[in-house]
This record gives structure tokens, C-alpha cells and sequence, in this order.
């Protein structure tokens, strides 16, 4: 047992080694942790006042520069998408809206009476035609120093490019369009979409529906004078016991329009900006057209006189200023070309010895455009423009 306590006494050599060897590890461990904390911490410290110093130096930075800015940034889109002058007088016409959209912009009416600028009423003249404008030419001479107090709008097929000079009264002056069919409601949304495109102009006061066939027979400030001092807007409306008036009449548009109300006249008109929207706005009544004017019902020749008809029949001199010829019967009217164009004839058309009502006075000025009239009839209007119609 001596022996044994001897033998258990005195240690092994492998545990000698590890007791010698433990602290010495153990040492090491303990100083490497020690200075990977320490780094980790000093390395959060750098990061944690760098950051504190960017924050300080953008906050005081952002401060500085709102009193005392370094950099003047230029804000021409900005300005062209809020300048009140664009907004109150569109220079380019085009535009994304839909239909609805744009007549529900353009039919904003302000409360205030009064303008924030200085207004000179101006006519809109409204151009409704599938393709090119032969009597452009003259129209140039009409328009010609009359620079701010007329505005164009052409409506053509959606596909086609007015070709004119960069200098014409026409560049740039096309709208949107959409596809116009003669005897249907798509012409009707053709003449809403030339009346909403125009009253984004506040400015334009007037607004008269042409077509490629119209001419002007009267110089341009006696048209304007005209136009603008008129109590009455220009929409011709009767009454006709025909097949061709109450026979278009459809039962279904009852009882919101009913026979009594029902009316024909002439697609070429002219309003005055109380009435253009109006008509812009107007849903209910287009709405019974679209569902029940339908061939043999012809909406360009009911819509606008039945409505006009039904509830601002007292603002309207029940007359159209188009002169157009229905005497040879049929479903269009006389055209004229260059062998009709006269002295005599353009006379007569001006003045052809009947009176009409201007502001409840008696005058012979009945008619300042005509229609129908073929390209050929260019060359000989532009040799009478000065001697007889003033321009």
C-alpha cells in the first residue's frame, strides 16, 4: 500500500504537461478575446461618430441651405405645367385626356365674375373636317393683324397630319381626334370635342363650327364686332311637321324629351361660353341621342336645336350666320366652284336684300360665312377678297 500511495503520489508526466501547460493557454485566450472586444467596441465607436457626424452635418447642412442655397435649380417644366398664363391660355393643344376627362375639365365653371388678368374676348373658330383645309389660303388673308383675338381648333380623321407652314394661323392648331361619321353621333363628339378643347382657353369668349367648305364673306373685324357684341348666340331651331323633322322623332326619348320639344336646324352653329358649356357638360340628353337618333334620325341636325330648344331658346337668335344653299333639293346642299364665283354672287350672299335681327335692331348683315364651296373656287375668292369682302 506504501508502495501504492508512493505510485499515486507522484503525478503523470501527461499531467504534469497539462497543469504546466493550462494558465499559459488560458493567458492567451483570455488577452486575444480581450482585444477583439476592444476593436469590435472601438470600431462601433468610429462607425456610431461618423454617422452622428453626417446626420449633424447634413441637418445643419439642410438648414444652412434653405436660408443660404448654393445651387438655384431651373424649374422650367414646373413652370410650364402651373403658370397661370398657360393655364389660362393653352398654347399647345395636345393632350392625353380621354373624352370624359375633357369635358369634365372643360366644363369647370369659376364662381368668381371677375378675372385675375386682364381679358380681350376672343372667337374660336372651329374647323370640322376628315382631311386638308383647301380655302386655308384665304382664311390666312382673313385672320391676317388680328393676332390675339382669334383662336383655331381644327378636328380631322385621327390619323391625319394638317400639312402647313411653321408661319400658318393652322400649325399646330389640331385637336385629339377621333373619327366623325356624317349622319351619325360621332359627329356630335367630334363638335363636343372642338367646344371642350376651346374653352380650356379662357380667354375665347365665342365659338363657331366651320367645315373645309366654309368661307368667310365679311372682313375679320366685322365678324369679331359681330360675334362678341351679340346678346343672342346663333342656333337655328324650328319646329317642322315632316318626315324629316317630328318623323325622326323616336317615342323612347320620352318622357325626357318629348314631341313637342323635338326640333331640326342647322349643325353650324355659334355659342357664346355660357352656352358652349352647357352643351360640353351635357349627358342626359346626348345620352337619349346615342341610343335613339339613329339613320334615318341624323343627331347634328336634332341634338344641339332640341336642346337649345328645351332650355336656352331665349338666348339664341334662332338663326344660323352660315349661308348655305337647300335650294335644289336633296341631302346636301349646293356646292359652288370656280365658274360660280362673281362679283354678283359673293354680293349677294352678304347682302342679298332681306333683314334678320342683331340685338333686337333690323340689319341686312344675316350671313358672315358660306357654304358649300369646291376647291377649284379658291383662285377667284382670292382675287375678290379685297373689292368685295374687305379683306
Amino acid at each position: 500500500m506504501g508502495n501504492e500511495m508512493k505510485l499515486r503520489s507522484k503525478p503523470d508526466q501527461a499531467d504534469v504537461d497539462f497543469f504546466q501547460s493550462s494558465p499559459k493557454k488560458d493567458c492567451s485566450f483570455g488577452r486575444l478575446v480581450s482585444l477583439v472586444s476592444f476593436v469590435v467596441v472601438f470600431m462601433s465607436g468610429i462607425v456610431l461618430g461618423l454617422s452622428g457626424s453626417a446626420h449633424y452635418t447634413r441637418y445643419f447642412a439642410s438648414r444652412t441651405e434653405l436660408f443660404f442655397p448654393t445651387t438655384i435649380y431651373s424649374t422650367e417644366c414646373y413652370k410650364d405645367s402651373t403658370d397661370f398664363k398657360t393655364f389660362a391660355q393653352p398654347t399647345n393643344l395636345a393632350h392625353n385626356m380621354s373624352d370624359d376627362e375633357l369635358f369634365w375639365r372643360a366644363s369647370l365653371v369659376p364662381k368668381m365674375k371677375e378675372y385675375p388678368f386682364q381679358r380681350v374676348p376672343k372667337v374660336a373658330f372651329m374647323f370640322m373636317t376628315r382631311g386638308p383645309l383647301p380655302f386655308a389660303p384665304l382664311w390666312e388673308r382673313f385672320f391676317k393683324d388680328h393676332k390675339g383675338l382669334f383662336s383655331i381648333y381644327v378636328h380631322t380623321l385621327p390619323d391625319y397630319r394638317l400639312n402647313v407652314p411653321e408661319t400658318s394661323v393652322f400649325f399646330g392648331r389640331q385637336i385629339p381626334s377621333e373619327e366623325a361619321s356624317w349622319g351619325s353621333i360621332t359627329l356630335i363628339d367630334g363638335e363636343k370635342r372642338l367646344l371642350a378643347n376651346a374653352l380650356l382657353d379662357l380667354y375665347n369668349e365665342r365659338f363657331v363650327l366651320l367645315s373645309e367648305s366654309c368661307i368667310p364673306v365679311h372682313n375679320f373685324p366685322t365678324v369679331y364686332e359681330y360675334l362678341i357684341n351679340s346678346a343672342h348666340s346663333f342656333v337655328e331651331s324650328y319646329d317642322q311637321n315632316t318626315r324629316q323633322g317630328r318623323g325622326r322623332y323616336s317615342r323612347h326619348m320620352a318622357p325626357k324629351i318629348m314631341l313637342y320639344q323635338w326640333r331640326k336646324g342647322s349643325q353650324w352653329f355659334e355659342l357664346n361660353r355660357k352656352l358652349a358649356v352647357s352643351i360640353v357638360a351635357d349627358y342626359k340628353y346626348y345620352s337619349l341621342f346615342r341610343r335613339h337618333c339613329k339613320p334615318s334620325c341624323y343627331p347634328d341636325e336634332h341634338y344641339i336645336p332640341t336642346y337649345m330648344n328645351m332650355f336656352h331658346g331665349s338666348l339664341t337668335a334662332n338663326r344660323s350666320v352660315t349661308w348655305v344653299d337647300w335650294s335644289r333639293g336633296g341631302p346636301h346642299p349646293a356646292r359652288y366652284g370656280a365658274p360660280n364665283i362673281t362679283v354678283e354672287f359673293i354680293q349677294a350672299i352678304r347682302n342679298n336684300g332681306s333683314f334678320c335681327m342683331h340685338n333686337s335692331v333690323p340689319t341686312n348683315i344675316c350671313f358672315l360665312f358660306a357654304r358649300k364651296f369646291a376647291p377649284s373656287a379658291l383662285p377667284p375668292l382670292l382675287n375678290l377678297t379685297q373689292a368685295v369682302m374687305g379683306f
